[in-house]
């Protein structure tokens, strides 16, 4: 055991083909890579897995993972979130994110346990619709790229957007969750 996660060995990273632990939410994240490539219609490079971001709440400082960024045309347009457990108490952490990881909204956030998602406005944060099934298609994708509107995030939302992305992510994780950084400045 590592953390509070049960490994049962290795697995093979459907996106990168390299090695990863083999647990119940990786089970999870490679399901939805499958997802995204074969039944979505999106390539392999235009996902990004497990991107680390930066976030801080005043003088605390920590790194997270996000799960998956979508990238289409060289914009990124759409947030995957994945965790176990109840959807609803990740939209607005996503939300947080989908505000950070670009210098623009990104227009389409996932929330996901894995077997249900939510998918939102990332400029509303109005739920669109439900279930792995409505997660956008590649051609929907493009479409919303092609429409949104590209308003840069100001200074000032982006830090009170990385104040409530810590409070979720960093304050409110278990203590042995291995995939934060939290930075401690002596």
């Amino acid at each position: 055991m590592t953390g509070h996660h049960l490994v049962m060995g290795t697995l093979t990273d459907y996106l990168s083909g390299g090695l990863l632990e083999d647990t119940h939410d990786e089970r999870y994240r490679q399901k939805l890579a499958r997802l995204l490539v074969e039944e979505k219609g999106y390539g392999k490079p235009e996902i990004l897995s497990r991107h680390k971001l930066f976030v801080q709440a005043g003088t605390r400082k920590a790194v997270i993972r996000v799960d998956f960024l979508i990238t289409i045309l060289n914009k990124k347009c759409m947030l995957i979130k994945y965790a176990p457990g109840s959807i609803v108490t990740r939209r607005r952490s996503a939300l947080a994110i989908s505000r950070l990881v670009s210098g623009f909204q990104v227009p389409i956030v996932v929330v996901t346990n894995g077997l249900d998602a939510e998918i939102v406005s990332g400029s509303t944060g109005d739920v669109m619709s439900t279930g792995l099934h409505s997660i956008p298609s590649r051609d929907e994708l493009v479409k919303i790229r092609n429409t949104h509107l590209w308003h840069p995030v100001s200074k000032d939302r982006a830090g009170r957007e990385s104040r409530i992305a810590y409070a979720y992510e960093v304050d409110d994780a278990c203590p042995c969750d291995e995939t934060i950084c939290r930075i401690n400045e002596s």
